[in-house]
């Protein structure tokens, strides 16, 4: 599905709970701030309402890259138990 770009160009300064509310909805906090989201009715409508607060631009999609094959760990040398250490007590004369 197609995905647009939805950009806060003008202050919610002066607007309405409603389009505050909208503009919170579609993820947008502050001026200046961009969000990504689907094309879909629900937030076309959305968009709709606050359009002279918004500017609304339509992302090309990337073919997405194939993920790398995570790397294999080398194989451990085969740890040999530890020798024993024994210690034998000093004799004095």
């Amino acid at each position: 599905m197609a995905k647009i770009k939805i950009t806060q160009v003008v202050s919610r300064i002066g607007s309405t709970e409603r389009q505050k509310r909208n503009l919170d909805a579609l993820g947008i906090k502050k001026m200046g701030r961009t969000v990504v989201h689907e094309n879909s009715p629900i937030i076309l409508g959305m968009v709709e309402k606050v359009k002279h607060l918004v500017k609304v631009e339509a992302v090309e999609e990337a073919p997405k890259a194939k993920k790398a094959a995570p790397k294999k760990a080398a194989p451990k040398a085969a740890e040999a138990p530890a020798a024993e250490t024994v210690v034998e007590p000093v004799k004095e004369d």
